[in-house]
């Protein structure tokens, strides 16, 4: 015989034996794991079911977490994200001016940084002082009074619950009008709608309420605002306390991106105008924001990483029934070893069944995870927050549970031997 032809005859043998078998890899093994699962459908469901719910439970942790942070970031913008306060923190005097002289702020400084600083669209100066007010009754309180500028409104993003605020002819006119809270309103008048109109005293002068206000925001206390506040022209609080220095000054900037900038340029024109030693402190709430942010993505992970032990235990469910789904099937696989399958094949076969499973559960888990928001979005007002990337990770970690979790029921099938396998009762 020809040698040559021989190893010929030989390598176009092996070589259609590998065709044959890597066909079986990409097609019969597929058919087979499906032909499994037509078997016993009722099985396949109920494996699968742990995936369904460790799946949904991973998109909907996300989706909660998302609109619990966009829920707390839209609080903190609603308080101003753009604004920034500028405030008389001490220092200016030396010696024996330490007992009389203070650097404080002027109406000068703010009109120098507007005229200076183009992202300023509105600012307002803050005059404080604390009055005794009578409640009527006997009842005497010491009360909060701010001397603003109407512009304040729009920097603090205050609501007026009921009448107006004063605009800049109240200002302008040295108008006697006053804005006040709503349980300074309660306290005095009954409630805020009723106090509109009325009238009350400031160091025996007499004011009218044209409204009632609330912050957008309650911010516990964390303001210049009490709970009974009382806000009235800022050329009017001048005028009753006999000075313009005030401790603070707001400003509001064009866009959130533009406030690095802008504190800093206000910073500087403030300090410029005064001694070298006072101090004068910028604040705005980017820095809030940035951590609230940092937050919520942290909270979010670790919500995603309990949702993921649902996943964990759905893999145990599916190596479990893999398992008995192995020994009912000794004698299948005796059979296929038999007839020439490979330990890779069998455990090929027996990883797919486990992946389909989990992958099968996933993506229905992905569509009841998707159908919460979605429906409430359809159906209601709310438009909760969904993220895609929080389906892909749920089906990539479907994908990782039934490979990790149907190794070990592949394995075993594939190290059966074929011998004690057909014996097998």
């Amino acid at each position: 015989m020809n040698p040559v032809l021989d190893q010929a005859r030989h390598t176009a043998f092996q070589q259609t034996l590998l065709s044959a078998r890597r066909t079986m890899m990409l097609s019969e093994i597929l058919k087979l794991a499906i032909d499994s699962f037509a078997a016993s459908k009722l099985r396949f469901a109920l494996t699968a079911l742990g995936m369904v719910i460790g799946t949904a439970s991973v998109i909907l942790v996300v989706t909660i977490g998302l609109t619990g942070r966009q829920f707390i970031l839209n609080e903190i913008q609603k308080i101003g994200t753009n604004q920034v306060e500028v405030e008389y923190s001490g220092g200016g005097a030396v010696g024996a001016e330490k007992v009389v002289y203070n650097d404080f702020l002027t109406r000068d400084d703010e009109k120098a940084v507007l005229a200076a600083v183009p992202s300023v669209v509105a600012s307002s100066p803050v005059l404080q002082s604390h009055d005794r007010i009578s409640f009527g009754g006997g009842v005497v309180k010491d009360t909060l009074v701010l001397g603003v500028s109407p512009q304040y409104r729009d920097v603090r993003n205050l609501i007026v619950l009921s009448g107006r605020f004063f605009d800049e002819q109240d200002e302008n006119a040295h108008i006697k009008c006053a804005v006040v809270t709503v349980p300074f309103a309660r306290e005095m008048f009954g409630s805020a709608d009723e106090a509109v109109g009325k009238q009350f005293s400031i160091l025996g002068i007499p004011f009218t309420i044209v409204g009632t206000f609330k912050e957008s925001v309650d911010t516990f206390g964390q303001t210049e605002i009490a709970d009974q506040t009382i806000l009235i022209p800022f050329s009017v609080a001048r005028y009753i306390t006999g000075t313009d220095n005030v401790k603070q000054l707001y400003f509001s900037i064009r866009s959130m991106d533009e406030v690095p900038d802008a504190t800093r340029e206000i910073q500087r024109i403030i300090q410029g105008r005064h001694r070298p030693s006072s101090v004068y402190k910028a604040f705005d709430l980017r820095e809030l924001l940035s951590t609230a942010n940092r937050i919520s993505i942290a909270l979010i992970a670790v919500l995603v990483m309990v949702a993921a032990v649902t996943l964990a235990v759905g893999g145990v469910g599916i190596m479990n029934i893999m398992l008995a789904n192995v020994r009912s099937r000794i004698r299948e696989i005796g059979i296929r070893k038999a007839l020439g399958a490979t330990y890779r094949e069998i455990k090929l076969q027996f990883l797919a069944e486990a992946v389909i499973i989990s992958l099968a559960g996933g993506l229905v888990g992905c569509l009841v995870g998707l159908a919460v928001p979605l429906s409430i979005r359809l159906f209601s007002d709310y438009s909760l927050p969904i993220s895609f990337w929080s389906v892909a990770i749920a089906l990539a970690a479907a994908t990782v549970v039934g490979v990790v979790f149907g190794t070990v029921p592949a394995t075993r099938a594939a190290q059966l031997d074929p011998v004690e396998s057909l014996k097998y009762e």
